[in-house]
């Protein structure tokens, strides 16, 4: 599947992806600092590119969703630059896997965006590729979508509230990175927000 929209195309991942992730992973990890650092300093440390490449492979060699769970970035001129992504969560606002879903439990589609190229930063390009993402979800037939980030993140928070997003839970002084305290965010779309900023676009 592909999406095109503006600047970008969104597209299912494919096996040459993989070296980039390992990239991304062990030289260009830029990215790493402002998604979720609390546990990626860890993860980044304890990277393996041949246990990485085995998972990847092993993915991509199942079935797709008819709904995906996320797409990787390229520019309109093909360079690939990050991926954007989608998890569940619960009425407490706590990440769900569908398998650990209480019955009748109502879970929400949460999205995330990840540009790991940090020379395409600061670009426009991820609110681009989110809007875009978000869109193919409420086309989808998703009603409720949020997103969630930490205070410390400005251009996150600063790329939800242009898409539409308003803050509907704020846990003061959650996060701790690089020697500070943060906040975290959980924001929810205001769907006609989000309308009207496509409209203006």
């Amino acid at each position: 599947m592909e999406i095109k929209y503006k600047n970008i195309v969104l597209r299912d991942m494919k096996e040459s992806d993989i070296d980039d992730e390992i990239r991304w992973y062990t030289v260009e990890t830029d990215w790493t600092h402002w998604d979720a650092p609390w546990e990626m300093e860890q993860e980044v440390l304890n990277f393996d590119p041949e246990k990485h490449r085995e998972k990847e492979l092993k993915k991509l060699s199942e079935p797709l969703e008819k709904v995906r769970w996320g797409f990787e970035i390229d520019t309109s001129d093909g360079v690939h630059i990050g991926s954007v992504s989608s998890y569940m969560i619960n009425g407490d606002f706590e990440w769900t896997p569908l398998s650990k879903a209480k019955p009748g439990e109502k879970l929400f589609r949460t999205v995330g965006i990840g540009i790991c190229e940090s020379s395409f930063c600061e670009k426009g390009l991820g609110t681009e590729a989110l809007a875009a993402f978000i869109k193919y979800l409420l086309d989808c037939g998703e009603s409720e979508i949020y997103c969630q980030t930490w205070s410390g993140n400005l251009r996150m928070v600063r790329c939800a509230e242009k898409l539409g997003f308003s803050v509907c839970r704020r846990k003061e002084n959650l996060r701790h990175v690089r020697g500070k305290d943060y906040d975290g965010l959980t924001f929810r779309l205001d769907c006609e927000n989000f309308r009207n900023f496509l409209s203006k676009e």
